[in-house]
Formats: C-alpha cells, sequence, structure tokens
C-alpha cells in the first residue's frame, strides 16, 4: 500500500499504522482523509461556480444598462428632436434641439456616469479585494506601493 503525501511522493505503509516513520525513516506526514479533501474542493468548486454566475451577472448588468441607454436616446430622438422637426416651425426645432441636447447630456451623461462609478466601485471590493482577502486564508498581503522601499531596494544592490 502506498500513501501520498503533500510533496507529491509516496511512502510504504507498513502494518502498524501509528509509526511515526515511514520504512525509508523519514518523518511519515499527516494521514491522507479523502473525505476532508474532498469537501475543501467542493467548497472551491461552488466558489468558483458562484464567482463565475456573479461575473456574467455583472456584465449582463452593463449590457441592460447600454441597451437603456440606446432606447433612451432613440425616445430622445424620436419624441423631442424629430417632432420638432415635423412641426415645420424654426422656433419650436431650435427649442426642440436644445431641449434634445439637454435631455441627452443630462440623462444620458448622468446615468453612464453613475454606471461607470459603480462599476469601477464594484470592481475594487469584488475582484480587486479578492486577491487579498480569502477565506482560507492563502490571500497575499497588499502593500502599498512606496518610492521609499523601492530607493532602499535599490540602494541594498
Amino acid at each position: 500500500r502506498a500513501r501520498h503525501n503533500r510533496r507529491r511522493s509516496y511512502h510504504r505503509l507498513t502494518d502498524d499504522e501509528d509509526a511515526d516513520t515511514s520504512l525509508d525513516g523519514e518523518h511519515r506526514p499527516e494521514r491522507f482523509d479523502f473525505g476532508e479533501v474532498f469537501v475543501h474542493q467542493m467548497i472551491h468548486t461552488i466558489e468558483f461556480v458562484l464567482g463565475a454566475i456573479s461575473n456574467t451577472a455583472s456584465y449582463l448588468r452593463l449590457w441592460a444598462l447600454s441597451l437603456a441607454h440606446a432606447e433612451l436616446s432613440d425616445v430622445f430622438l424620436e419624441k423631442l428632436l424629430y417632432l420638432s422637426i415635423k412641426s415645420g416651425n424654426p422656433i419650436a426645432m431650435m427649442i426642440g434641439f436644445l431641449v434634445w441636447v439637454a435631455a441627452t447630456l443630462g440623462v444620458l451623461m448622468f446615468m453612464e456616469s453613475l454606471s461607470a462609478f459603480l462599476h469601477a466601485l464594484r470592481l475594487h471590493w469584488v475582484e480587486f479585494q479578492n486577491k487579498f482577502y480569502l477565506l482560507h486564508g492563502d490571500g497575499k498581503k497588499f502593500e502599498a506601493y512606496s518610492h521609499a522601499d523601492v530607493i532602499a531596494v535599490d540602494d541594498d544592490l
């Protein structure tokens, strides 16, 4: 019989399961527990699937916002600009154009700015922070960039 350890090597097991050393005299690693590994991998699989669904939903949200922007733009164009042009009155055309410009810039630019802000905020808090904060403690501690640290490293070289 063989046992797999974390260093990707196998040790032959003796009949005495409680022995601390393997046949070649090395310290034997902890006992391999398939149930624990299976549950751990299932948790990682669920986290991966939920992350994929979350990212897909995020991009679907962006697609829905762009669709809403296109429809609002179309409504503003048809109801404000085209109707004022159809009236044939030059003053109505100028007022329709000014209202169309104000509505387009005001509503659509506000929505676009809000969308960009919220998406950037989501990226910082959800995507970026996952690199440094993980439930299993295998994240990398965030260290802000510092010119002094770079200079200190250069001085040491």
